[in-house]
């Protein structure tokens, strides 16, 4: 599932993670997906919620936001509102080009490279600290469509099912759950 103007092949372009708390992620030549947890050696890797407005509300919930997942294309677009937004900015652990992440229903397994494969769980809410970056990008990131529905753009989360290494320039095969499908929703 290719999003309509890509030709090719969907691709990781950048991998990032962080082993502290920091809005931003360094882009790393590899990360390792650890099955169950999320990346290995990353602040929000762990069987529950490790994002601290979430312990804050309950340490016990389990985590759905192991590996966060921006597509390029964003970047492309918040630039032409005079942003620039470099891969790992945003805190996202895997930059992708030629896939529609946020049209991906729920369930939908992304199969990263070689052996790792995620489970997509739903859209990140985008938050505050987007604004403290880059003072207006918010605006950018979360609008509404033409019924006045938000909608959310600063990328998907996923949990690691399989785990494996990913390097930028690794494929990305899409596999679709069981129709009825449904939409992404912010976890």
């Amino acid at each position: 599932m290719n999003g309509p103007s890509s030709e090719s092949e969907p691709v990781v372009t950048t991998v990032s993670s962080n082993g502290v708390y920091s809005f931003t992620k360094p882009n790393r030549e590899s990360i390792t997906l650890l099955a169950g947890l999320g990346v290995e050696g990353d602040v929000h890797a762990g069987v529950t919620v490790k994002h601290r407005s979430r312990v804050a509300k309950d340490p016990t919930v389990p985590n759905l936001r192991q590996v966060h997942l921006i597509h390029a294309e964003l970047f492309e677009d918040v630039a032409l509102a005079g942003f620039e937004v470099a891969p790992g900015a945003l805190g996202e652990n895997v930059t992708t080009r030629g896939i529609d992440l946020l049209g991906l229903p729920t369930g939908t397994r992304l199969h990263l490279g070689a052996e790792a494969v995620v489970e997509v769980t739903g859209l990140r809410n985008p938050c505050a600290q987007i604004d403290d970056y880059r003072h207006g990008l918010l605006k950018q990131v979360l609008g509404r469509d033409e019924e006045g529905r938000i909608v959310r753009k600063a990328g998907i989360m996923s949990v690691v099912l399989t785990g494996g290494e990913v390097r930028p320039g690794d494929t990305i095969r899409v596999e679709l759950p069981a129709e009825p499908h449904r939409a992404l929703e912010m976890v």
